[in-house]
């Protein structure tokens, strides 16, 4: 069985990613591209499914700890025995047209035996390769595993050795001693790739990084897991398409044993947006315009055929299926491949874009033509279409619903193109976005509140309470300190809160039309720091925070959901979504004591 989700760290070379354990233990690796098949898929299964193991021989008698490189996404795990200590430091440089994963182990004092076991399966761990022992052009030898399209290339000093269907070995590792081994990854009608002068390229590739990470604001609460979500968030964008994904994984369970498993290798319209507003609001620019070139190219059609999620490239087809070769994660079954949300209506993320185009142009990126056109086009299809039923940023797989969050993002798409015309002087069709921005303002306020409790509720009809009502103050809705805004905070606590977190929503409900329940997630709760900071609340904003990154792995890292009496990381890992709101929330808790000098003596 996989470790624990907290036990697990991401590398990565910006075209896609690896999920090392804590034992040394490379469970989950899509080459070359986020969303391509895995080729270790431990993780969604047992060892026989792919994994690559550098680790202690006997873990019962070793301590590890880990960390990252400064703040870059390279790992040095350390294993530290009663007759010596080792070190693994693993990473991806960027590589052209192949991708490479570099693993250097060194001997610090004593010896230490490892074990190293390299199994591969491809196609999510359905497919054993044929698998051969071959020479590059220098006449190093190398282990070779080829299927279909793929080619997968191991090479080091000391090569495992074939047994029962994978390759291993165990090597004394003593004091002084420098091992590197790589694996390449690259088409299978290449010839065998060259050798990588590996030290040397991840020592640039970790330079690189560590510029990257400079420019962060020093006075940021948390800073150092600030630059560290930062540094993931970046991780998760394709270096070349500028395409965000949600996590790096599959079908980690939001439900252990249920059915709440989702593949998030995908790039949401809404994700992607929150995410370029987090870099803009740090300084980062460079990445928010690739993002902005990428949506462009992504949502270039009729806004009617507009999706909420693409593939990396922009791709549409997502088919979901299901694969039935794999237990899945803790015995969490179907494990899923693609995403049929990508189907559904979901009337925010028209919001989410404008504000994200909204930020990009305040920032002083440059309005492009055909952008500001595709925008024009999307608030005159959503004039006559924000009082359709959708289902809502929680994908519900029930029945649609006027949820009060989409609504409330409706106003959001008109007010920022309004604002646009009136305050950036860009042509467009400002009296019936107006128009309709108050007709949405109305409904919202008419329909939406409770009359009881004066809150917001998640839809016309119920008394239920979303997480997501917390936005209203965020997108500028309504002020932060507005009775029914205040309401809704209220509520909104009454209702959500479990062991001091938030909860999406109540399952109990039936709204989303699935079984099981839930944990806590962890995005969630960081907008109700944002929402204590509009309300004046920043002891309580200042307090919550505090606690919410306590949260993080060992290396600063958050999953999508947290099981408090469990203490562990649930959902997909490591996800954007959370890590987008940790940056937001740190930036909006300095811009609090920034305005009001007394608070940063609270």
């Amino acid at each position: 069985m996989a470790l624990p989700i907290e036990d697990y760290a991401i590398i990565g070379d910006r075209h896609t990613g690896a999920l090392v354990g804590l034992d040394g233990s490379v469970d989950w690796l899509c080459l070359p591209r986020f969303d391509s098949a895995a080729c270790f898929a431990a993780l969604l299964g047992e060892p026989e499914h792919g994994r690559w193991l550098i680790g202690p021989a006997d873990p019962d008698e070793v301590e590890t700890t880990r960390a990252y490189e400064g703040a870059t996404t390279h790992l040095v795990t350390t294993f530290s025995g009663p007759t010596g200590t080792v070190t693994v430091h693993d990473s991806m440089p960027r590589g052209d047209r192949r991708a490479d994963l570099v693993r250097t182990v060194t001997g610090v004092s004593g010896s230490l035996r490892l074990r190293h076991e390299w199994v591969v399966r491809f196609a999510y761990g359905a497919v054993r390769p044929w698998v051969r022992r071959a020479h590059r052009a220098d006449g190093e030898e190398v282990i070779v595993a080829v299927a279909g399209p793929d080619q997968l290339v191991l090479s080091g000093p000391r090569l495992p050795t074939a047994t029962d269907h994978r390759h291993a070995d165990e090597l004394e590792v003593h004091e002084g001693d420098v091992l590197t081994f790589a694996l390449t990854w690259a088409p299978s009608w290449h010839p065998v790739p060259d050798v990588l002068d590996s030290l040397a390229v991840v020592r640039r590739d970790g330079e690189e990084q560590e510029r990257w990470a400079e420019p962060c604001a020093h006075d940021l609460p948390h800073r150092d897991l600030v630059v560290r979500s930062l540094a993931t968030l970046r991780a998760l964008t394709h270096v070349e398409t500028g395409g965000i994904v949600a996590a790096l994984t599959t079908s980690l369970p939001e439900d252990f044993g249920g059915e709440r498993n989702w593949d998030y290798r995908f790039c949401w319209l809404r994700d992607a947006s929150l995410t370029l507003t987090a870099l803009l609001d740090a300084g980062y620019t460079e990445e928010a315009e690739a993002w902005r070139r990428w949506l462009v190219r992504a949502v270039a059609a009729e806004p009617a055929d507009l999706q909420i999620m693409y593939g990396v490239d922009g791709s549409r087809e997502l088919p979901e299926r299901e694969l039935d070769h794999l237990p899945g994660y803790a015995g969490s079954r179907p494990v899923r491949i693609g995403n049929g949300a990508a189907a559904q209506l979901q009337t925010d993320v028209f919001g989410s874009m404008m504000i994200a185009f909204d930020t990009a142009r305040r920032a002083g990126l440059e309005e492009d033509l055909n952008s500001w056109r595709i925008q024009c086009a999307m608030l005159d299809h959503l004039a006559g279409a924000w009082r359709e039923p959708d289902h809502g940023m929680w994908e519900v797989r029930g029945p649609r619903q006027r949820f009060t969050h989409s609504q409330v993002m409706a106003w959001v798409a008109f007010d920022r193109g309004v604002r646009a015309v009136e305050e950036l002087g860009l042509e467009g069709r400002v009296d019936r976005w107006r128009e309709a921005r108050d007709a949405v303002r109305a409904a919202v306020l008419a329909d939406c509140v409770d009359p009881e409790r004066g809150c917001f509720v998640q839809h016309p009809g119920t008394t239920e309470v979303d997480a997501a009502l917390l936005q209203v103050p965020m997108v500028g809705f309504l002020p932060g300190d507005d009775p029914r805004v205040l309401a809704t905070i209220r509520a909104v606590e009454e209702d959500l809160l479990r062991d001091g977190l938030l909860l999406r929503y109540r399952t109990g409900s039936g709204v989303d039309g699935l079984a099981g329940d839930e944990h806590p997630f962890l995005a969630c709760s960081f907008w109700l720091v944002d929402a204590y900071v509009l309300a004046g609340r920043t002891d309580e904003a200042a307090e919550l925070l505090d606690r919410l990154v306590g949260l993080v792995n060992d290396v600063g890292l958050l999953s999508e959901e947290y099981d408090v009496a469990g203490a562990r990381m649930v959902g997909n890992f490591p996800q954007a979504f959370s890590h987008l709101a940790l940056v937001r929330s740190a930036i909006s808790l300095r811009r609090e004591r920034a305005s009001d000098p007394n608070s940063a003596q609270r």
